[in-house]
């Protein structure tokens, strides 16, 4: 029989072959993490381990097939009935098989972001408050960042420091908000994707016999990527193996950059504090990038207090050095990079998909766009818009979400209408009110439309009525039709279809085209048994049903859903977006102060060393060739701003950067060497007298007499003051008090700042 031990390389198979008690796997970038995961639970299995009692974490669902494939490769059939997935998906499944414990039916829907962004819009309106002062999106954070620490509705709104905050940000209604949200996604039997950890961490607390049941069962438990767990996550995980402390985690901490999520590093950093028998092992062999980039990175990443020890190394080659592009302008920095990639394509005979282009957020695709398209060099762009998220697909997807769960209102009214059956927004807001004042699902009340006092006439109640049935009859289909023969029926009796073949325009062929390959997705669904399924869920000669693939899309990361036939293109995404993934020519752009390290991370050492971190995850994507560029200049809000190269450009030691000969120090290409000969802006030359340098890579500033600011109340819009990093400036706007002001300051070569002011040290100018 083959050893697929002898398949690792020494410290992989010391980690995979300790597999009782606590156990900590740190792994670094390109060192194999996956395959000692994977090898792990095969030796398990290959032990008589059964494999219901093996239960793997994952963050995509991606990563979990993948690695279920490698499973079933090494030991066979076993594998499929490991319970493996993402925190959502696993937790999601158990959540239905206890879900009347919790006041929910088994088959509650699970809203996506648009859902819940549209329920939020809906609250807010109905509540006269000022989208532009409660942006859903920024209440929607507040609610997940609560739920995460495990905190409900109840819970913030007594919670006075959280009180305080919305106060201060002039917010006071957000406690209301998240109040009626709650109550909207219990009426509409719904769960969100934070509920989902939340209402898990409830059935463990308050049900000891599923606390126990689940800690029996669970025996090993395996968690990916750990250092991006955040509170709700962690306490799950520590609860469930309380009993067996079986536990391997995987991660590394040089790669914690989802802070803002609510991932927290201090569950990697200080796991000996929960179990000090822990066991660590450390991945240190490098097998994706050469030698110059693996230690480019090391010598940035060193500038972290916060990490544990590790000193990555590579037995690839050297590689080249790394190059740096100084380019004026943002729209220059895109047809630089574009010119590097047409070259190294020419001169290498590469493919288009062999390059990526990082940037710190999505707005700066603009620039490399333009400068690909003009050398017809085709590109696609990651967390764009999703198969899934496209209108015609949600517009069917919420025809089966009805069907399956009447009280989903957010389905219910993108439908009730589409396509057109005369029942206009007048009617709707009627239904609304007759929902809240009897306290039932609008659909309820169109159930019994004909029993209740309205003014609804009689030929809307007819319509009404209609939909009702047959959105019933659909119902009854549900458990005796597999999922595609009813989604099709669905989609061509409904009406859907026929109002698409009525747009005979390249879109419309397009959203036609779009559904097919939907009801195809569902065909492929109900003839294949899914690694995720253990034979304990799929029992033999059953049905694979609609909400079951319902379910199975619900959870679907935008990792997991990326369609497109053609992959010979250029990647282009955010820094966070590419992590996981690797890629032979990395360019990293937009490597400026304020962009990245991003203007909101500078004040503080915990967020500054995330920037840092997610700096080392941008470099660790490359194999073969990185290039970093910055821009002199570039379009900020509308505006073109003067920029300053990014600190993090000097972190790495310059024995690894290709500096020009005609720039012999990295400072002099930069321009750091003193003041900059000529501003493209102004189209000016600075007068030399008006400004000192100080160290340390700041701004120059004026040399005036100045006072540090210790009493903010002194402060008064107008004024002129001194930033140690932006210059001098004036005061546009003060906003809050005490501890959480903020002031307003215009920079004469950044643009307006708003600055909090404990950390921003300004100097008025006496």
């Amino acid at each position: 029989m083959r050893n697929f031990l002898d398949e690792l390389n020494e410290a992989q198979r010391k980690a995979v072959e300790v597999t009782e008690g606590p156990v900590m796997i740190i792994a670094g970038a390109g060192s194999g993490k996956t395959r000692a995961l994977t090898y792990r639970i095969a030796h398990l299995l290959s032990k008589g381990t059964d494999p219901f009692n093996i239960l793997a974490l994952t963050f995509t669902n991606k990563a979990a097939r993948e690695m279920k494939e490698r499973i079933l490769q090494l030991v066979g059939p076993d594998a499929r009935n490991l319970w493996m997935g993402t925190f959502h998906s696993v937790f999601a499944k158990i959540l239905r098989f206890q879900a009347e414990k919790l006041g929910f039916p088994s088959n509650f829907t699970i809203y996506d972001t648009d859902d819940t962004k549209s329920l939020m819009r809906n609250i807010i309106k109905e509540q006269n408050l000022d989208p532009k002062q409660y942006v859903p999106n920024y209440v929607l954070h507040r609610i997940s960042s609560a739920k995460s620490s495990l905190l409900n509705e109840a819970d913030y709104n007594s919670n006075a420091e959280l009180m305080f905050q919305d106060k201060q940000a002039n917010k006071p209604m957000i406690g209301r908000l998240f109040t009626l949200y709650s109550l909207r996604l219990r009426k509409a039997q719904a769960m969100d994707f934070d509920d989902l950890l939340y209402y898990t961490n409830v059935l463990l607390r308050d049900f000891p016999d599923v606390l126990y049941k689940y800690q029996h069962k669970f025996k090993y438990i395996m968690v990916d990527e750990y250092q991006d767990t955040n509170y709700a996550q962690y306490l799950i995980i520590k609860k469930l193996a309380a009993n067996n402390e079986n536990i391997c985690v995987v991660g590394d901490d040089a790669q914690s950059i989802y802070a803002f999520r609510g991932a927290n590093i201090q569950n990697i950093l200080n796991i000996k504090n929960d179990y000090p028998d822990l066991k660590t092992f450390k991945l240190e062999q490098n097998y994706r990038s050469t030698k110059v980039i693996v230690n480019a990175a090391n010598s940035l990443i060193a500038k972290n207090q916060d990490q544990i020890f590790k000193e990555i190394w590579t037995d690839n080659e050297e590689g080249n050095k790394i190059k740096l592009l100084k380019a004026a302008s943002d729209n220059e920095e895109g047809m630089m990079v574009a010119n590097s990639i047409f070259e190294l394509k020419m001169n290498n005979q590469l493919n288009n998909d062999a390059f990526a282009i990082l940037y710190r957020t999505n707005a700066q695709s603009r620039s490399m766009e333009e400068g690909l398209r003009k050398l017809n060099i085709p590109y696609r762009i990651y967390g764009g818009l999703s198969f899934y998220k496209r209108k015609e697909i949600k517009d069917l997807l919420a025809y089966f979400r009805v069907v399956i769960n009447h009280n989903d209102e957010e389905a219910l009214l993108r439908i009730i209408n589409y396509p057109t059956r005369g029942i206009g927004q007048t009617t709707l807001d009627r239904l609304r009110v007759l929902a809240d004042d009897y306290s039932r699902s609008i659909f309820r009340i169109m159930e019994g439309i004909e029993h209740i006092k309205t003014d609804i006439n009689q030929s809307t109640k007819n319509k009404l009525v209609d939909f009702v049935t047959k959105i019933k009859s659909y119902t009854v289909m549900l458990k005796t039709r597999n999922a595609y023969d009813l989604a099709k029926n669905i989609a061509i009796s409904s009406g859907l279809m026929k109002a698409l073949n009525e747009d005979d325009t390249p879109e419309g062929v397009s959203r036609i085209e779009n559904i097919d390959e939907l009801l195809n997705a569902i065909k492929d669904f109900t003839e294949t048994i899914p690694l995720e399924t253990t034979e304990e869920e799929m029992p033999a000669n059953s049905i694979r049903t609609l909400d079951e693939f319902m379910q199975d899309i619900a959870l679907l990361t935008d990792a997991d859903n990326e369609k497109d036939d053609d992959n010979n293109k250029v990647s282009l995404m955010t820094i966070h977006a590419a992590k996981g993934l690797e890629f032979p020519y990395v360019f990293v752009v937009g490597m400026e102060e304020n962009l990245f390290p991003s203007i909101m991370s500078i004040y503080s050492r915990a967020e500054l060393e995330e920037e840092r971190r997610l700096f080392y995850v941008a470099i660790t994507r490359a194999e073969k060739r990185l290039t970093l560029s910055f821009a002199e200049n570039r379009y900020r809000w509308g505006n073109l701003t003067f920029s300053e190269p990014s600190r993090f450009l000097e972190e790495i030691d310059t024995k690894y950067i290709d500096i020009p000969q005609k720039n012999p120090t990295l400072k002099k290409l930069m321009g750091n060497d003193g003041l900059k000969e000529y501003n493209p802006v102004t189209k000016s030359t600075p007068d030399p007298n008006k400004f000192r340098k100080i160290t340390n890579n700041d701004t120059q500033i004026p040399a005036q007499n100045t006072q540090l600011v210790e009493d903010f109340d002194s402060l008064m819009p107008g004024m002129e003051v001194i930033h140690d990093r932006f210059g001098q400036g004036k005061i546009i706007n003060l906003e809050g008090v005490g501890p959480s002001k903020k002031a307003t300051v215009f920079f004469e070569h950044i643009g307006n700042k708003q600055l909090l002011l404990k950390f921003a040290k300004l100097k008025v100018i006496e």
